[in-house]
């Protein structure tokens, strides 16, 4: 057997898993980075990148066929391993990268569980996991049939698109009707669900050989998708440990990733918490780490860096003699909100929980720790009020994420 170094290759239209880069290069790995050439300057870990190979992009967006005819060119000379994607949005074109070079990991199958909303919700659903009630678009009986018999309001939702993006909140039949009309031959894209008002949490996993192996359970302060539409600070915090809500969303955490079959990787996954009666309803699942920092909130509570273990989990050579570390079972909260300055000054928030700071130009964010969840909580609900008055802007809702 052939002692050569193996090969990492990742996938990141977005600047994103520094950590993860630089994991793989210290666990003895070649690494190389295919990025867009719009972001070609970003903030790279470049001591820890073998080389990198830029696509063109319109507006970060990959034609598929561009990477495979790329990343096949590059295979004649470079031996691929591994491909892993950093962002939501590379996970499919990753899955249809390893199919093509037959490179191990997640293949297209079942990376349709982690990147289209109407695949996870009738999987979740199968495996007897609540979802909000929701319909295919493809008909347009059956969705005059699902307008009758479930009460409005609803959601109009893009399948394949990451955080809140693309989603319309309707009210009447007819209204719904005339936004599906207007989509044209994109409406085949979109799923038409059951508004449910409710608490948002969310779960974030390492899996192993088909076993959550590690998992952190959080709130978040508002609903992301009333942070996004209406304007508002972003925050979330880790749940008390032991409380109810912990113990039922790590068992459908841990029902969900198995349904979609993930053997191995990392994971997001959101859950809601009805208001009216507290049942937990699934809303999505992903096969990567959660956005805006919630790496470095959990990494806070815990002591695990999920960038890292996910790094090491594809480095183990076998994939089973992976172990993860040991965590801490603190507490933690991370707020992010878009500042009016152009470099927000946070100093003024200096209460000795204040354990990490946002460096991003036009943002505001820090993140609280602490042994005790009152403590976090007290500062959390503090510091909203504070950020809402001393920093928090508007900008329109983006075409697409910008974190």
């Amino acid at each position: 057997m052939s002692n050569r170094p193996l090969t990492m290759l990742c996938l990141a239209s977005y600047e994103k898993g520094a950590e993860f880069m630089r994991e793989a290069k210290r666990q003895g790995w070649r690494v190389y980075l295919v990025t867009s050439e719009s972001i070609r300057d970003a903030n790279w870990p470049r001591e820890s990148l073998d080389d990198v190979f830029l696509m063109p992009d319109d507006n970060k967006k990959w034609r598929l066929n561009d990477v495979i005819l790329g990343v096949s060119y590059l295979a004649r000379t470079h031996r691929i391993d591994r491909i892993v994607a950093l962002d939501d949005f590379d996970v499919e074109i990753a899955a249809a990268l390893r199919e093509h070079l037959r490179v191990p990991g997640m293949g297209e199958t079942t990376g349709r569980y982690f990147r289209d909303k109407l695949a996870m919700r009738a999987k979740a659903r199968e495996q007897g996991v609540p979802v909000p009630p929701f319909t295919p678009v493809f008909n347009n009986e059956v969705v005059n049939e699902y307008l009758a018999e479930v009460p409005g309001p609803w959601l109009v939702k893009p399948r394949s698109e990451a955080s809140t993006i693309g989603i319309k909140r309707i009210s009447s039949p007819d209204e719904a009707r005339d936004i599906l009309e207007t989509l044209g031959d994109r409406r085949s894209y979109h799923l038409l669900e059951k508004f449910i008002p409710g608490d948002v949490y969310h779960v974030d996993s390492i899996v192993s050989e088909r076993e959550v192996v590690f998992a952190a359970v959080s709130k978040y302060a508002r609903p992301p998708i009333e942070v996004m539409h209406d304007g508002d600070v972003f925050a979330t915090r880790i749940v008390e440990h032991d409380s109810d809500d912990e113990r039922k969303l790590l068992e459908f955490n841990r029902r969900v990733l198995q349904a979609m079959g993930l053997v191995r990787g990392a994971s997001h996954t959101e859950f809601i918490k009805a208001r009216e009666d507290g049942t937990f309803y699934f809303l999505e699942t992903s096969a990567r780490v959660g956005g805006a920092n919630i790496v470095e909130l959990v990494e806070a509570a815990t002591g695990v860096n999920l960038w890292a273990e996910w790094a090491k989990l594809e480095c183990a050579e076998p994939p089973e003699s992976y172990r993860p570390p040991p965590s801490r079972r603190d507490y933690a909260g991370l707020l992010i909100s878009l500042a009016r300055q152009q470099r927000p000054d946070t100093s003024a928030y200096d209460d000795p929980e204040v354990v990490w700071r946002l460096n991003k130009d036009f943002h505001a964010g820090l993140i609280v720790q602490s042994s005790s969840y009152d403590r976090v909580t007290h500062l959390l609900d503090d510091y909203l009020a504070r950020f809402r008055a001393d920093f928090f802007t508007r900008q329109p809702v983006p075409d697409r994420p910008t974190c």
